[in-house]
């Protein structure tokens, strides 16, 4: 972990630059809006001219800013700066001219960093493959049990523009961010931030294992008092150890087995804490019990657990950590208990759209009918199968690249049964429902983790559940 002074990043007069907004959509247009607000002449381009981003450039060209559709790739003349959608590959056209005229990219991340006033609030950040939307709501749900002004905001939902311009207060925000936004986000300086896990994705965008993480890590730059890692997972502390932060700032682990000084852990059901407590080689503070952390999964405990450090690290009291738990709800499709027919659970995990997500999912049930298959994104599933074949009962498969899924089983579960569903109609679903409860037994969990992206099927992740949840719940009735 190495010292040095972290210079903050300098205001930036925009009164007639000349700045190209990259990409309509969530973060483009309100982007083009504050900056045109600020007295910025302003260019959109975008690759797309469908009707969406028609209305979209109508609404901006009636404020007075220029928008170029159908022409991503060139560099507007006069272009001082580039604010660009997370999205956007970085080997793109556009931002190769860019480099070579000496022209910064920000993100929407990187612009609402530089447009925070001098006394706004800090913010604890949090990155990783899986887990990081549960984690930052987590971390809200405590700072406000801390009677803080707070709220979850980046890539979660909430524009960080909007959190940072707006007429709200806050004392502190909990931050989503991903490997996207921290890659355009330079300057980018958090009070402290987790990266909970690391595993192969978005490599098509980052184009490499090694540039992904490294975009993961930036999130450590500068911190003031903690970097949060995983200890299961070294990459995480490897990017704690390589990150320059400020003097003073230290590594806080998290874990499920027993904690170490600088460490939260788990002692027999109790989440403790043994980083931010007098005397850390001896002492431990207790904040909250396993059963207050719905569900109680493994990979949740953890999200918790990292939710807890940053908290604490931002100087929350430890009963605060146990009644945000407590207060806390998941989203729907994150290992939510849809229904119990006939002794067997139904488990919608709909949003464990990679390998990572699913072998989470896959380790917090002992007996498991696995409904799997979608879009594979280039994964490959061998470690995940053969790491959960001894919890498989049975297995479902539907979607694109199910014979992905199929191979891997054959390969290192070959006892395990397995229904391959050759139809992608919207009522596949229901079939795989049906064919799940065939293999059921009671005591069993079917479990829907697919490993892999909706999208050959469904509109989302969320539809792809709704549909799971729908079958399930039809089942129960008829047996009513």
């Amino acid at each position: 972990m190495g010292s040095g002074q972290v210079t903050s990043s300098e205001p930036f007069d925009f009164q007639g630059k000349h700045v190209t907004v990259a990409g309509l959509g969530v973060s483009g247009v309100p982007a083009a809006k504050v900056l045109h607000g600020l007295g910025a002449r302003v260019t959109v381009v975008n690759d797309g001219a469908d009707e969406r981003a028609r209305a979209q450039a109508a609404e901006l060209e009636a404020l007075g800013i220029t928008v170029r559709l159908g022409d991503g790739d060139s560099l507007p003349e006069g272009t001082e700066l580039i604010v660009t959608a997370p999205g956007w590959k970085p080997d793109k056209p556009l931002f190769t001219a860019a480099g070579q005229a000496g022209v910064p990219v920000w993100g929407d991340v990187e612009l609402a960093w530089r447009l925070r006033g001098p006394d706004a609030a800090p913010w604890l950040a949090v990155t990783g493959t899986n887990g990081k939307t549960t984690t930052v709501q987590m971390l809200a749900s405590i700072l406000k049990a801390a009677g803080l002004r707070t709220a979850a905001v980046g890539n979660i939902g909430v524009s960080l523009l909007d959190a940072v311009l707006g007429d709200e207060t806050y004392d502190v925000l909990a931050v989503e961010l991903s490997s996207y936004q921290l890659h355009w986000a330079p300057s980018l300086r958090a009070h402290s931030a987790a990266v909970l896990n690391l595993a192969p994705d978005h490599l098509d965008w980052h184009g490499s294992m090694e540039a992904y993480a490294k975009d993961k890590g930036r999130i450590y730059e500068g911190n003031r008092v903690a970097c949060v890692y995983n200890v299961a997972d070294k990459a995480t502390e490897d990017l704690v150890r390589e990150a320059d932060v400020e003097e003073g700032c230290r590594a806080v682990g998290f874990t499920l087995g027993t904690p170490g000084p600088s460490q939260l852990g788990v002692v027999e059901g109790i989440l403790v804490d043994r980083a931010f407590v007098e005397n850390r080689q001896k002492n431990a503070q207790e904040l909250a019990e396993v059963a207050d952390v719905h569900p109680p999964a493994p990979h949740n405990i953890a999200n918790a657990l990292a939710a807890a450090a940053l908290a604490r690290a931002y100087g929350v009291p430890a009963k605060a950590v146990r009644d945000g738990l407590r207060a806390f709800t998941p989203d729907a499709h994150r290992i939510a208990h849809v229904a119990e027919v006939d002794g067997v659970a139904w488990v919608d995990d709909s949003k464990a759209t990679n390998t990572h997500a699913a072998e989470a999912s896959l380790a917090a049930y002992e007996s498991i009918v696995w409904i799997a298959g979608g879009l594979a994104k280039g994964a490959t599933f061998d470690e995940l199968v053969a790491k959960s074949a001894a919890r498989l009962r049975g297995a479902v498969l539907v979607g694109a690249d199910r014979a992905l899924i199929r191979e891997a089983l054959a390969r290192h579960a070959p006892e395990v049964p397995v229904v391959d569903l050759d139809r992608t109609d919207t009522g596949a679903m229901r079939a795989a429902v049906e064919e799940a409860r065939r293999l059921a037994r009671p005591g069993d969990t079917v479990l829907l983790a697919p490993a892999c992206a909706s999208m050959d099927m469904f509109v989302n992740y969320n539809k792809r559940g709704d549909a799971f949840a729908d079958a399930v719940r039809e089942l129960g009735s008829a047996e009513g």
